[in-house]
């Protein structure tokens, strides 16, 4: 089992040592610390030996080094310097290095201090010492806070003035100016770095698309004794290469787009210099892209700034201040301005979660879907220099490293005709030129060094006379710790403390545990324990599901998310709740988390589920998803019974509320002795009625492609006895309107799939006349896609391809391929009638109207309709070759048809059981027929979508009714047992989210069945 600690258990006490000091004063000494051996890339240095010279030589400090054959700079070129090699430290004031220290080699104990004689006293003073580092521990990482606790007296009893002389502990990623912008970094050379690697990355996406291209002679940085050779070969190799044969035909013209406007982002921009490189705007990208005649020998660089891709969503222009001020009401249109015309994207540009994504996974979609059209190679590789894992590029999973520098990135929700995303993400970039890297760091970092070597001058240890520099300053805001205590602004890393000792409580054998924690840390004998939960990941479900576990003061909940930010903005209103960062892609990260839950939750992505699933089988500990029940998941049934461990799926609204209502409502019947006749069940998530009038009614929250697919799923029922099939071609020609579901909305049922199924998940019985399960949808959904499909625009044949010069010319090349005839495109006369030729007369104007909306006509064929309003200038780029009508179309409903900041949505839930007492036949049965509902209509509002209580609620009301021990079930289940589904309801109503039921009894006419049944006769279709 992998237990949370990276050192042995036990914390190594530290003692007052027996100091004999020599008869000379104690000298400041400096130590520069080798790097952790594991790193094996890390080969940076803090000091470079010029540094170490001038401060021997004019600081009159010593300096000691410890050994490192890996590092940049050898033990002799320090030696030469005047600095002296030590294996430990140990006699170092300062203790300098880049990434954190391995935990063996961490020295809390204090030492004489400087200037101090022996003879002086009986025991000399003693000072604490200082150590500087990438700590990795600002952000709660839980692998590091071990680390952390070497600074602070409460994890360590037996240190010397109750912790007062415990280390100083700095962290470089806090050293700021007045601007509040970081001073000591390696930005422009992670850009460096970084640009190289993504060119390597870049060659090898084209040979997979069976090219090789000039980019497979970029030298690798690391490869290269200096930057200036590495300039020397891009430039006289690849450069030369490019401007004298050019680049390949295929994949010409290279155009490569650098966002961000940090040192990061010039860096790209600087090595990119040593190419023949032509910098192009934003808007000349399409021309360029799609011009045959674009000069082949140059390299096309657009340097992209948020104003060139964030759009306010009521149209109004970018103001960097209203951004920066409202950051809610801007979405990102790169997917579709910039990216598809791009063959590498070099992304250096910042993000935090209150803020719109570059791109999101679905507008990762769109954009391939454009670029298929564009040519090869079209946003075929990615750089993300940033490595911030699923932030301004939602699809980037994982980092990656020097010795594997990209990886294959394909989305769930990538359909599987659109190739995969080569990304690189090395997140050390910098240590790939270790040399100059290291010259800029201990150039900025000296004067802070002075700095602190100042607070261990004799004014300095007094407190009383220590000039306060601006640098002295910097260095207060980046300590993390001292004294013994987190600084003031740290306090909230006790949380993640907390979380990492429950994790060596629980995983250490108890009579280790005895030995190493404080009797203070200890539960009180007569108190009660925490009920702990852990929450894996943080997204639009999450916020709901922490507020309701949350108002239980006895639990104690643990948000462990990739976003650090998501996670603490998540958890900052409630105390029983800590943020924590972790790399769900790292099991045993993972698992340390796992170790210290009773209950574990998983909103992760679903292909992640039977990974924590397997480790909770390992660790004995309950799981609680809202995911449908996968193969992968069933297949663990037999382990979880074994290990006593419960897996409860499908505990959100579809699947999970439905499962809910309709076995108690089923169930309840059952038990007052009434056969069940028939069951409906619709369910849908929309837009709220305010934010519905556009065209279908409808809004995309992901890529269209998959509805416009979905429209052809064949779907099967039982109606009245009978076994009824829909052609997957026939579905949008046979929706079931006016369902009586509701007073005040009107809405409109498509048949969802294969109902059959559920006659057995319900134990329906044999006597069940109907079966049937739908989809919900506004009125004229399902006509209106009809007619998209009539027109020619839900085509997926490469045959009926189409290339419209414009978006205006979209339904008119899509008929004239429905049709087989020339339509005349300046004739909106010939338009209306070819149209007439597949639309039916009553729906045609409306069907001018939607299609004028969505800019696919031109004004003058839609004017009887009001359609004059001017081309939308914010429309995607069209694609350059011919492409299938519905690649086309999904492009466009994706852009049109989008949700913007602060609409509302709408679930809207509803079951129909008609039943009857057992044992009753003849017409007095049919007399004695009851119509039983159960309902929910939920609306979002400020605080939270419908969507995400209707999922984030029952799960949280899962996890809860487990860790109280109200389900006795084990193995892979779902919410249909009674002691589950009868908690989760009662919470339900609670919170406001309850089924409302009603019975009508005497006839059936009005229901939902029979209006299934009405439509079908008039449908003719009973097979």
């Amino acid at each position: 089992m992998v237990v949370l600690r990276r050192s042995p258990l036990t914390l190594r006490p530290v003692t007052r040592r027996a100091y004999h000091a020599p008869s000379h004063a104690a000298k400041l000494t400096i130590g520069i610390r080798r790097e952790d051996p594991s790193r094996i890339w890390e080969r940076r240095c803090p000091l470079t030996p010029d540094a170490v010279h001038e401060l021997v030589e004019k600081d009159g400090v010593e300096v000691l080094v410890q050994p490192c054959e890996r590092r940049v700079f050898t033990s002799n070129d320090f030696l030469k310097a005047g600095a002296k090699l030590h294996p430990t430290l140990q006699p170092a004031h300062v203790i300098v290095g880049i990434k954190e220290t391995p935990l063996p080699e961490v020295i809390t104990d204090p030492l004489p201090a400087p200037g101090s004689h022996a003879r002086d006293a009986a025991q000399p003073p003693l000072v604490p010492r200082t150590l500087l580092m990438f700590s990795h521990t600002i952000k709660g990482q839980l692998y590091n806070m071990e680390l952390l606790s070497k600074f602070l007296a409460s994890e360590n009893r037996s240190a010397l003035a109750d912790g007062a002389l415990l280390p100083r502990l700095i962290d470089y990623e806090l050293l700021t100016g007045e601007d509040g912008k970081r001073t000591v970094g390696f930005g422009w050379f992670a850009g460096v770095a970084g640009a190289l690697e993504a060119l390597c990355a870049m060659a090898h996406a084209h040979l997979e698309l069976g090219v090789a291209s000039p980019f497979l002679y970029t030298p690798r940085p690391h490869t290269q004794p200096s930057l200036a050779s590495i300039r020397t070969t891009l430039r006289d190799v690849v450069g030369a290469r490019i401007a004298s044969e050019g680049t390949p035909k295929s994949l010409a013209p290279i155009v490569i787009g650098v966002t961000g406007t940090g040192k990061v982002a010039q860096g790209c921009l600087d090595i990119l210099e040593d190419l023949p490189i032509q910098k192009i705007t934003v808007d000349q990208l399409h021309s360029v892209v799609t011009d045959p005649n674009t000069d082949m020998h140059k390299v096309y660089v657009v340097h992209a700034h948020a104003k060139d891709y964030f759009v306010r969503s009521d149209g109004r222009s970018f103001d960097r201040a209203d951004y920066y001020a409202h950051p809610d009401v801007y979405v990102s249109e790169f997917h579709t301005k910039i990216a598809p015309y791009l063959s590498l994207l070099l992304h250096g540009a910042g993000w935090a979660p209150a803020f719109p994504r570059l791109m999101t996974n679905d507008q990762l979609t769109t954009t391939l879907e454009i670029a298929q059209t564009l040519g090869k190679g079209r946003f075929a590789c990615v750089g993300d220099i940033s490595c911030d894992v699923e932030g301004g590029l939602e699809f980037l999973s994982r980092h990656t490293t020097l010795s594997s520098p990209f990886y294959t990135v394909r989305p769930a929700t990538l359909p599987a005709h659109l190739p995969s995303l080569t990304t690189m993400a090395v997140d050390i970039l910098p240590t790939a030129l270790p040399l100059e890297a290291s010259q800029h760091f201990s150039k900025a970092f000296l004067p802070y060094l002075r700095s602190v070597l100042a607070g261990y001058t004799p004014s300095g240890v007094d407190g009383e006379a220590t000039r306060r520099t601006r640098e002295a300053e910097a260095l207060d805001r980046a300590t993390v710790a001292s004294g013994g205590e987190l600084r003031q602004g740290w306090e909230w890393l006790r949380g993640p403390l907390g979380v990492w000792r429950d994790g060596l409580r629980a995983s250490a054998p108890p009579d280790v545990v005895s030995e190493s924690v404080d009797a203070d840390k200890r539960p009180a004998a007569t108190g009660t324990r925490p009920k702990k939960v852990l929450m894996l990941g943080s997204g639009m479900v999450a916020p709901p599901a922490v507020k309701e576990l949350c108002r239980r003061q006895d639990v104690q909940l643990v948000v462990a998310s990739n976003s650090l930010d998501d996670a603490k903005r998540l958890t900052a209103p409630y105390a029983n709740a800590t943020p924590v960062l972790v790399d769900v892609s790292d099991p045993m990260a993972v698992e340390r988390l796992i170790t210290s839950a009773d209950v574990v939750i998983s909103l992760l992505p679903v292909p992640f589920h039977p990974s924590v699933a397997e480790l909770c089988i390992q660790n004995r500990k309950h799981l609680v998803t809202a995911s449908y029940i996968s193969p992968a998941m069933r297949s663990l049934h037999e382990r979880a019974i074994e290990a006593d461990v419960l897996l409860m799926n499908e505990i959100g609204l579809d699947p999970g509320i439905d499962h809910c209502s309709a076995m108690s409502l089923l169930d309840s019947l059952r038990a007052q002795g009434k056969q069940i006749l028939s069951f409906t069940s619709f369910c849908g998530g929309l837009p709220a009625p305010e934010c519905a009038d556009v065209p279908l009614g409808y809004k995309f929250s992901w890529s269209p492609k998959g509805v416009l697919s979905a429209a052809s799923n064949p779907a099967r029922f039982k109606l009245r006895d009978e076994v009824c099939e829909i052609p997957g071609t026939s579905l949008l020609s046979k929706p079931f309107p006016h369902l009586p579901l509701s007073n005040v909305l009107r809405l409109e049922g498509l048949a969802n799939r294969d109902s059959l199924p559920y006659a057995d998940v319900y134990a329906l019985g044999p006597a069940a006349r109907t079966v049937f399960r739908g989809t919900l949808r506004y009125p004229g959904f399902a006509d209106l896609m009809h007619a998209f499909r009539a027109i020619g625009l839900l085509e997926a044949s490469p045959a009926a391809s189409i290339a419209p010069p414009h978006w205006h010319a979209l339904a008119r090349q899509a008929l004239e391929k429905r049709l087989g005839i020339p339509i005349t495109e300046d004739d909106p006369a010939s338009l209306r009638a070819a149209l007439a030729d597949v639309v039916p007369r009553p729906q045609r104007e409306a069907v001018l109207g939607a299609l004028r909306w969505l800019d696919a006509v031109p004004p003058a064929a839609a004017a009887a309709v009001g359609g004059g309003a001017a081309y939308d200038p914010s429309l995607p780029p069209l694609p350059a070759r011919p492409t299938a009508p519905i690649d086309v179309f999904a492009t466009l409903l994706a852009h049109k048809l989008r949700y913007k900041p602060g609409e509302r949505d709408l679930v809207v839930l509803s079951h129909e059981i008609v039943a009857r007492a057992g044992g009753k036949e003849g017409a007095a049965a049919v007399e004695e027929e009851e119509v039983h509902t159960s309902e929910l209509v939920a609306y979002g509002d400020a605080e939270a979508s419908a969507m995400a209580r209707t999922v984030g609620m029952p799960v949280a009301f899962a996890a809860l009714h487990v860790l109280d021990g109200g389900v006795r079930a084990r193995g892979v289940q779902g919410p249909t047992g009674r002691e589950v589904y009868g908690r989760i309801l009662e919470r339900l109503e609670e919170a406001g989210l309850g089924m409302r039921e009603s019975v009508r009894r005497g006839s059936v006419g009005g229901s939902v069945e029979s209006s299934l049944s009405e439509r079908w006769r008039e449908m003719g279709e009973v097979v």
